[in-house]
């Protein structure tokens, strides 16, 4: 990973400073006030009278310092603070705050993380304060050429230099020799996400104090409904080492992700063409696809795996142990109470229980065909096709077509797998008349139409 510092100018700020420009001596890490160069626009004087030129330092970090200009040197040791309390006094703070106070704060040893999604949201924002910045991003070396593109495009039209960090080859060769290409499609992303992606952040971590994200509450079912906008990080270390040593900004946790696309096209930034085609959440190109009508964004990544599993490892903290066990089948998802507010909810859904599923799939001759979901009401993939699934209950009300909802989640979860062909949620089913098994809805297009289109071809 590679780490990039912008150019100090902003969107108020006239000039800027050109890598051909700094070139005089250097005393420490402090160049001469009066052999350096300062941009000749008046407006831009008034704010940059006095600049502080600072040379790219040699270094035995893994994070090389890529940028033409980096920020003011920061203390060797920050002082501690309760992040817990800072998390809490700007929660309500705007990302654009929050970006100034976590860089203002750490200076040229925190850095943005890309990854070539919607998360360019986070360079803008830097940009927007005026102050020096760093970026960096994972090269698997298996991301969609448009993304590359993209990295290009970025670095070009923020005159930065993003830093790469690469997965150790001698590692991508024995998992590659030993298990092929696509292993993950068999035993899971996780091993193949540790080397490509989670390694190579841990070596550029070590040269950090602190990194910003692009995680938001509304990204993932189960992982990322708590983040705060600052904490301290829960699985890796910094530059200092040892528990406590690296802090994770989080700018954008509590924005929506319509309100990021809003800011995105106010300011006009360059986004990924991959978006046109129904991307939203962009990783590795085996691992990525378009998002359908219904789905929710993170339902683009892994989409052959559980659907509580969508993180990679580089943001493994989220997890807390109980819903590690869930994701291992030995426990329930901490969501999973009675409290949950419960989705589906219309006078045309049918709410069946157990016993009332049951006696559907055993009956052989039904008088009305059934349609049902297995959901659990926390899973955000479920709740991105309620709209849709009560549109559909709406319309086939008075047609002979049943609409009904199970939840699969918690003591149900093992039946509904051993015997309701439950794979991830939602699980949609139906049920023919003169068919005693139920049919799995092969589909992820969960819209009113093609759901009324499978209905039809099985009446």
């Amino acid at each position: 990973m590679a780490l990039s510092a912008s150019s100090p100018s902003s969107s108020f700020l006239r000039g800027s400073f050109t890598s051909h420009e700094l070139k005089a001596p250097w005393i420490h890490s402090v160049r001469l006030l009066d052999q350096c160069s300062v941009p000749r626009d008046s407006y831009s004087r008034k704010f940059l009278a006095k600049p502080i030129c600072v040379e790219q330092k040699r270094s035995d970090s893994v994070v090389p310092l890529a940028a033409t200009l980096v920020a003011p040197e920061v203390e060797d040791r920050i002082e501690t603070e309760d992040y817990e309390k800072l998390a809490k006094e700007m929660e309500q703070a705007s990302p654009l705050e929050i970006m100034d106070k976590a860089l203002e704060k750490y200076g040229n040893d925190i850095a943005i993380a890309f990854s070539g999604a919607e998360d360019v949201a986070l360079i803008e924002y830097a940009k927007l304060t005026g102050r020096p910045f760093r970026v960096f991003s994972l090269d698997t070396g298996r991301l969609n050429p448009e993304t590359y593109q993209f990295f290009d495009t970025i670095e070009k039209h923020y005159g930065i230099q993003i830093e790469y960090m690469f997965p150790d080859a001698v590692e991508v060769q024995a998992l590659v020799r030993s298990k092929g290409l696509f292993s993950f499609y068999e035993d899971g992303h996780q091993e193949c996400c540790r080397v490509r992606k989670v390694r190579p952040l841990r070596r550029a971590l070590k040269g950090l104090r602190a990194w910003i994200t692009g995680q938001r509450k509304d990204q993932s079912p189960g992982t990322r409904a708590e983040i705060p906008v600052v904490q301290v990080d829960p699985s890796f270390e910094g530059m200092d080492g040892g528990v406590g040593s690296l802090t994770k900004w989080n700018p954008v946790a509590n924005v929506e992700g319509r309100d990021i696309w809003n800011f995105l096209r106010a300011m006009n930034v360059p986004v990924n063409s991959l978006h046109s085609q129904g991307y939203i959440s962009i990783g590795c190109e085996p691992c990525t696809r378009s998002v359908l009508p219904g789905q929710h964004e993170r339902e683009g990544r892994w989409w052959w795996e559980d659907s509580n599993a969508k993180e990679c490892g580089l943001h493994k903290g989220n997890i807390k142990q109980e819903e590690v066990a869930q994701l291992n089948g030995n426990g329930k998802h901490t969501n999973e109470s009675d409290t949950v507010i419960d989705i589906f909810n219309s006078q045309n859904v049918v709410t069946l229980s157990r016993s009332g599923i049951e006696n559907l799939a055993r009956l052989e001759n039904r008088r009305e065909p059934w349609l049902v979901v297995l959901y659990a009401p926390w899973c955000r993939f479920c709740q991105a096709m309620e709209e849709s699934y009560v549109e559909l209950a709406e319309k086939l009300a008075g047609s002979g077509v049943k609409v009904g909802k199970f939840r699969a989640d918690g003591e149900q979860k093992a039946y509904a797998q051993q015997e309701l062909h439950l794979g991830s949620f939602p699980t949609i089913l139906f049920f023919p008349r003169h068919v005693a098994i139920p049919i799995k809805y092969p589909s992820e297009n969960r819209d009113v139409d093609s759901l009324m289109a499978f209905i039809n071809a099985l009446q």
